[in-house]
């Protein structure tokens, strides 16, 4: 049997026409973007349509994107940048539990600077009250940062609303939508955003490269120096093979947003109902509608997610337990704990994403295998305690 991989929000393959769109920029298509000859010229203009394509795909105007290295330099970007860029009118800053810990750890780092953090309860499917950011806003409050969709459980934000009360009381917003784009519509203005972090191998494209949409007009502190590239914001000869690559891959998955998405969903939907209806004491987390159409997360009474992965790994089922960043961490997950989970099922979380290669034999087989195995275990750990 061929492995089935369903992992696809920790990354997705490159796409066929995406890599054939890089491979000239490796070779013959090499000249640095900042060249003044044709070499440096012809990259120039790749790396400003594939701007456009970004762009294009937020429904923002050209220059008001940031090429970056990822999710995780665009989350420090925003954050710091804006801390530090409006610290004289502020030093308060209002974020989520659950958010990813590019944004935590940069919070929580911005602290020891001096700064205050206010970190948001959320509700017990993870939604943030956008009332709780209106009343936790202070005279000097500068910066909002909820993500668009967590990463480990799904759970959509309702960030139209979040940011609409941020412009209203002239405070930058900024918005994690690393999981959001080619998933639902991320559209700027709709969502009333400054600041929106986006990565590449996400929606398919390469690794390693990222955007940031930086709302005309909003203030930002640089964190690299050196040259003037990407309008002085971010000094470093740019990712061109990634620049192009993330262009073509956004621009697909937002032409093909509707009718994957669609797809998708029910094959999240059957693999849900599989698992409800065949595994006993399986809970469902994250918001039972306003999730991703890619997300399936669950906690199982009494397995440990680790055991459980590593049995499916060797049935040739690729899953995980939550973030890809924290994979290696034995703590549980913070936005598990958030949503109030009691201490057996904070350590029994599974995170199973879909994507557009998913089939519903691979989700069918991936039902019938967790089944199989979550009985097995407990009948051991039975066995175990009746001796």
């Amino acid at each position: 049997m061929d492995r089935i991989y369903l992992d696809y929000a920790a990354t997705a393959p490159v796409l066929p026409e995406v890599l054939d769109a890089m491979l000239p920029f490796f070779i013959s298509r090499f000249g640095n973007p900042s060249g003044i000859h044709e070499t440096g010229r012809d990259t120039r203009k790749a790396v400003e349509q594939a701007r456009r394509e970004v762009a294009e795909a937020l429904g923002a105007e050209s220059r008001e994107i940031i090429f970056t290295s990822g999710g995780s330099e665009s989350d420090n970007l925003s954050v710091q940048g804006t801390a530090f860029a409006l610290r004289e009118k502020g030093n308060h800053i209002i974020t989520s539990q659950i958010e990813h810990h590019a944004v935590l750890n940069t919070c929580r780092w911005l602290e020891k600077q001096g700064f205050r953090v206010t970190y948001l309860p959320v509700d017990s499917h993870g939604r943030v009250d956008p009332d709780s950011v209106r009343d936790a806003i202070e005279n000097d409050t500068i910066l909002v940062s909820i993500m668009t969709a967590n990463n480990e459980i799904g759970t959509v934000e309702p960030v139209s609303e979040i940011g609409e009360i941020c412009r209203g009381r002239g405070i930058v917003f900024h918005t994690d939508a690393v999981q959001a784009v080619g998933m639902i519509p991320t559209d700027v203005t709709e969502m009333h955003a400054d600041l929106v972090s986006l990565s590449a191998h996400k929606f398919h494209g390469p690794k390693g490269t990222g955007a940031l949409y930086l709302r005309k007009g909003t203030k930002l502190e640089s964190l690299i120096h050196g040259g003037a590239q990407e309008r002085g914001t971010r000094a470093g000869t740019e990712n061109v093979p990634g620049i192009v690559g993330m262009g073509k891959a956004i621009g697909i998955a937002v032409k093909e947003r509707e009718k994957n998405a669609r797809r998708i969903r029910e094959l999240r939907d059957l693999m849900i109902k599989s698992v409800m209806e065949n595994i006993p004491g399986a809970q469902l987390n994250g918001h039972p509608e306003e999730r991703l159409p890619n997300n399936c997360h669950f906690s199982f009474a009494g397995i440990e997610s680790e055991a459980l992965l590593l049995r499916l790994d060797l049935a040739g089922i690729s899953v995980s337990g939550g973030s890809a960043c924290t994979s290696g961490s034995m703590e549980p997950s913070h936005v598990l704990r958030a949503i109030g989970l009691k201490d057996e099922m904070l350590k029994s979380g599974i995170r199973i994403t879909l994507g557009r290669e998913t089939t519903a034999e691979e989700i069918r087989i991936t039902a019938e295998k967790m089944s199989g195995i979550i009985a097995d275990s407990r009948r051991i750990r039975s066995s175990s305690f009746s001796v």
